[in-house]
């Protein structure tokens, strides 16, 4: 329960207009689908973050630590608790979004987005973060998921972590500890916070990395469907498979519920065509996985996770 108590204790440790009650979702999630959080909590030092997780945890209300909702799907009743956020809005400063260059290494908050690295990499004359410079997330959460895409990894680049971990406090552990897999580490597993990161790259042409940023985004727009709203690749790759081939083979392309649709252009995204409910999109995928299972066999596995009340 939100008590005047427990609002009036977070707004001194996060200020007043940092604190909302009743944040619409759906402006905070790539799907643009999610109803109200009871209350939306934006943090812009590690002190706060901590503060403020205690507080809510002391308090018994439920939390959710939101990046930049690029791979949430959030229920159209929104979320009963707290959603807290690293993430800062463009032309807003905050610890927890800086980028620093220092000689090979990169560090970077948790809540900088991997467009915003990716460019400091690049004007650094740093080479190794350019496939990541098309994944719209956050440093923290591509972390947590060991993000990747043409043929690159965060755990290829990845040389410390800073992490959180309630009650125990700020710890650091490096690359190799951070037990990297396909689209998990142990943050995701075992829990802790990403605060943020080192970086390490190699030195390279400012004009090479500049064009092979271009080069991947171009490859990008030719095959995604970038102008509708999406969590990018629905599913996992299941192990000797593609998930696209084996939904299209299902005859699945274009396949829709209401405005949800499988892509028409890329059989691995479900998109939102504009009107589309986060039930609807909940129902097309599941129903994904139980028509590609029934044609190939094979058990999908969901990248976007889920949250809030359906």
């Amino acid at each position: 329960m939100i008590t005047t108590e427990l609002l009036r204790e977070l707004r001194n440790i996060a200020s007043a207009d940092r604190v909302h009650e009743k944040e619409i979702l759906a402006q905070h999630c790539s799907f643009k689908t999610g109803g109200p959080a009871d209350l939306f909590i934006r943090v812009v030092t590690a002190d706060e973050l901590e503060r403020t997780l205690e507080c809510l945890s002391e308090a018994g209300c439920e939390t959710f630590l939101l990046g930049r909702g690029t791979n949430l799907l959030i229920g159209d009743g929104g979320f009963r608790g707290a959603v807290v956020t690293m993430c800062a809005p463009a032309g807003e400063r905050s610890e927890l979004c800086e980028v620093a260059a220092d000689g090979c290494v990169i560090r970077a908050g948790a809540g900088a987005s991997l467009y915003k690295i990716a460019m400091a990499a690049k004007d650094a004359g740093l080479s190794g973060f350019e496939f990541a410079a098309g994944i719209p997330g956050s440093l923290g959460g591509a972390v947590i998921m060991n993000a990747g895409a043409y043929d690159g990894e965060m755990k290829q680049v990845i040389r410390s972590v800073e992490v959180l971990c309630p009650g125990t406090g700020v710890n650091c552990c490096s690359g190799e500890e951070a037990g990297f897999g396909y689209r998990t580490s142990r943050f995701k597993r075992e829990g802790g916070i990403v605060l943020g990161a080192e970086i390490e790259l190699t030195p390279g042409d400012k004009e090479g990395i500049a064009a092979r940023i271009a080069e991947l985004a171009q490859r990008r727009r030719d095959k995604q469907p970038l102008e509708f709203a999406s969590a990018g690749s629905t599913f996992k790759r299941p192990e000797g498979y593609f998930a696209g081939k084996l939904i299209q083979d299902a005859g699945l392309k274009g396949f829709s519920v209401g405005d949800a649709q499988v892509s028409e252009k890329h059989a691995g995204f479900v998109i939102n065509r504009g009107g589309a409910s986060a039930a609807q999109i909940r129902e097309l995928i599941e129903e994904i996985q139980r028509i590609v299972f029934e044609n190939s066999g094979v058990q999908l596995e969901r990248e976007v996770i889920y949250l809030g009340d359906f």
